[in-house]
């Protein structure tokens, strides 16, 4: 898996690469981005821990995915509804829950993600992508 230039970088979804849910995430957006504008590495790549350790996420107990869109990092709510907002419609509509307030938002985030591995699993190693999807994980950090 290649290393990707900075503008590869926008549209980059960090995630945990053992947890079911995150994983399945991962597969459902795969589907459904046809365009291939989101990029992904698991938390757990070299790269994966870097951007962790630098946006104050332990890789080892992740408590929030992390997506990178128009030059910021996002966290929990924020990520995930600018996530959704790239995919286009349908799914973009589902952002419109963005009306309610950020702590209600983030409030739902963290219990689900406080839960995950109780509700869904997690695996042993992170999910292995396929040969056509390879091009979109990023394992390593970018060549400045």
């Amino acid at each position: 898996m290649n290393a990707a230039t900075p503008s590869e970088l926008d549209g980059l979804w960090l995630f945990d690469g053992v947890c079911n849910l995150c994983s399945g995430s991962v597969r459902a957006v795969l589907a459904i981005d046809r365009k291939g504008l989101i990029r992904f590495t698991p938390i757990q790549s070299t790269y994966g821990r870097r951007l962790s350790l630098n946006h104050g996420i332990d890789p080892d107990q992740p408590t929030s995915f992390l997506f990178l869109d128009g030059g910021r990092v996002l966290a929990k709510s924020a990520a995930v509804l600018a996530l959704l907002r790239r995919l286009g419609s349908p799914w973009s509509w589902l952002a419109v829950i963005d009306v309610l307030p950020r702590s209600w938002l983030d409030g739902a985030y963290d219990w689900l993600a406080a839960n995950r591995y109780r509700l869904m699993g997690k695996r042993a190693t992170c999910m292995l992508p396929t040969p056509e999807q390879r091009t979109r994980f990023i394992l390593e950090p970018p060549i400045s």
